[in-house]
């Protein structure tokens, strides 16, 4: 697998910590493809926003949808915003206190969101959606009709400019604090997923992608 790895750009290019940045393609993908949620800052005559929605990747751009109402997704197509992605992984306990930090994967992307206009493109794009939220379910719902279809907007942003940065491993102390008698490591944090509830007003037997939710690790 060949792995792409793009120059910063002058607002993409990671300064502080630099050694922790990453420019390549398959790592922001990951990064991204982890993800159920994503947050998108803006500007407008009110001020600075920044608002969680949910998102997911196909290829070389990713994608958020909402409806054709949204003040949020008609800005989103007249100036650049910036898109970030975070995953948490672990506290980590150092000998000096101003040496704690965090494990993470982190990615920005900046650009401006298109609309996806084109109807065949919008309703392969809202089944990508339902395929990446729960794998197998789409075969076994209504699909979306022309009136839902014609609500919604699905808009994407390509994946051209971006920093991802991420730390793993244990802390990092300065000599002078390595006699200090005191217990150090990583505390690790996971995302993890309960077991399938049926709604109260189910009437089928639960499918094998709902039994399994609660096996598998997010």
């Amino acid at each position: 697998m060949t792995t792409t790895t793009l120059p910063p750009s002058p607002r993409t290019r990671v300064r502080r910590v630099a050694e922790l940045a990453s420019y390549e393609q398959a790592t922001l993908h990951a990064i991204l493809d982890a993800a159920y949620l994503c947050h998108i800052a803006f500007h407008d005559e009110h001020g600075n926003h920044c608002i969680p929605t949910a998102c997911w990747r196909i290829d070389g751009h990713l994608y958020i949808h909402g409806s054709n109402g949204s003040r949020m997704l008609k800005l989103l197509q007249d100036s650049d915003v910036c898109v970030t992605v975070t995953h948490l992984d672990g506290l980590v306990l150092a000998r000096s206190a101003f040496n704690h930090t965090m494990n993470y994967r982190s990615a920005m992307v900046y650009g401006r969101f298109e609309k996806v206009s084109d109807i065949g493109q919008q309703h392969a794009a809202m089944d990508a959606l339902m395929e990446k939220l729960v794998p197998g379910r789409l075969a076994h719902v209504r699909g979306g009709n022309a009136k839902e279809y014609a609500a919604t907007t699905v808009l994407r942003i390509a994946l051209d400019e971006y920093a991802v940065k991420q730390r793993k491993g244990g802390p990092i102390d300065d000599a002078d604090d390595m006699a200090h008698a005191v217990w150090t490591g990583e505390l690790p944090l996971t995302h993890g997923r309960g077991a399938a509830i049926a709604d109260a007003l189910n009437n089928c037997d639960m499918p094998a992608y709902a039994a399994a939710w609660g096996m598998e690790s997010a």
